[in-house]
């Protein structure tokens, strides 16, 4: 069986460096840091008081008010972002074949704002008065439905549930709906608002998460010996997928080729990655299979790089071993610098990092790192810090692990006719 090829017309973005696919470029290629104190809730008491918060989003301006009151803050995210992504793919859905356009959207946690409210609303006193849309505004699903249900798109709809690695399973899923027949297009990503009482106390708890109070805008430093945990983030990035003739048949402009994927587990521990990096050696490896490319086909790799003690290095250790030699001709840069962390909604994040690099041929850089900083561990590879690279990108990969030992990894391409 021949698959068919599939390309990316779509990009839509909320996050914390902006409120488009524009301003969120533009943010990351300046080096600009997403994070500061946090707004949402009084975070005095807890020992990480600061975030990667989406800045000047009011529901009111994208929804009515009976609707916002019924979403929750990650469906809201994914709504707007999905609306973007559609309106720039260019698609005329009166003369789309709906029952073609599919959504596959995901969160690693979802609803947990609306857990949080439900579950504090209540006593024994009062007894249990739930609002009937607590479980449809919580469901990781949800925000996969309502997109459905707002463009009337009845082709393959669902979320993936793989903690980090969950949206960038969701774009691999959509991909393979439309390399199967299954699909014309599909509307893939993810969407997280966890930056909640619950998300950074459990983090807290866990010990995950940065503690530089002091310092939020610099407290995501990949690469770095300082680096102390990741810092939360949220958002939403959405792509849009779709089967290469039915692009070309509507003039729709393409910014990049999905070239292939990887999965894998690291088979290892709860939440820390294999030290070796076992599991993220096997996954590049497959993506390249995948992919029919060689280790020097690839000129930049956005990392899962989450600016902690054990996965940074893993995850060098995994490159290094893949690429051999062709690593130091490698681009390397985690956007979570800037980011922070959105969990399930990250993958997308830097999928569609991925996809600008290759579509403008420029790196965005690792931001936070000092020269007195430097951790022996790490081999000397270029891992773009404080500036963008200009540089042809022929092919950027994308790699995200979720808590599990679940890793995932795309690889888009320059698209040519052949």
């Amino acid at each position: 069986m021949e698959f068919k090829r599939v390309v990316v017309t779509g990009l839509g973005a909320l996050t914390p460096v902006g409120n488009s696919v524009s301003e969120t470029w533009e943010s990351l290629l300046q080096g600009k840091s997403g994070a500061g104190p946090i707004t949402l809730f009084d975070a005095s008491q807890f020992k990480t008081q600061f975030a990667c918060e989406v800045k000047g989003f009011n529901p009111n301006d994208h929804f009515d008010r009976k609707e916002a009151r019924r979403y929750d803050r990650y469906t809201q995210f994914a709504l707007v972002a999905a609306k973007e992504a559609l309106e720039d793919s260019g698609l005329d859905l009166e003369k789309t074949d709906l029952e073609r356009v599919g959504v596959i959207i995901s969160a690693g946690i979802g609803g947990l704002e609306t857990f949080e409210q439900e579950v504090m609303d209540y006593s024994p006193e009062k007894g249990p008065r739930f609002n009937p849309f607590f479980i449809p505004k919580m469901i990781s699903d949800i925000a996969a439905g309502l997109v459905s249900i707002q463009y009337g798109f009845s082709g393959p709809n669902y979320s993936v549930a793989s903690a980090c690695a969950s949206s960038t399973n969701a774009i691999i899923d959509a991909a393979i709906m439309i390399r199967l027949g299954k699909a014309d297009v599909m509307v893939a990503g993810g969407s997280e608002a966890a930056v909640t009482v619950a998300g950074i106390g459990g983090f807290n708890a866990m010990n995950a998460l940065s503690t530089r109070n002091d310092s939020p805008e610099t407290a995501s430093r990949p690469f770095s010996k300082s680096r102390d945990g990741f810092v939360l983030g949220e958002g939403s990035s959405i792509l849009i997928l779709e089967e290469l003739e039915h692009a070309l048949a509507r003039g729709a402009k393409i910014y990049a080729e999905f070239a292939g994927f990887g999965l894998s587990a690291d088979a290892h521990h709860l939440t820390a990655s294999h030290p070796e990096g076992l599991g993220a050696k096997l996954v590049m490896q497959r993506t390249l299979e995948d992919a029919n490319l060689k280790p020097g086909d690839v000129d930049y790799i956005n990392v899962h790089g989450t600016s902690t003690p054990v996965g940074d290095i893993s995850e060098v250790k995994a490159i290094t071993a893949v690429f051999g030699d062709e690593a130091k001709k490698l681009n390397i840069s985690s956007t979570k610098s800037m980011t922070g962390h959105l969990l399930g909604a990250t993958g997308a994040l830097e999928a569609l990092v991925a996809v600008k690099s290759v579509c403008e041929d420029v790196i965005p850089p690792t931001i936070n790192h000092q020269p007195d900083d430097e951790d022996p561990e790490f081999p000397a590879l270029n891992y773009t810090f404080d500036k963008p690279c200009h540089r042809t990108v022929r092919a950027a990969m994308s790699n995200t692990f979720g808590f599990g030992g679940h890793n995932a990894c795309v690889l888009f391409k320059k698209y040519t006719s052949k």
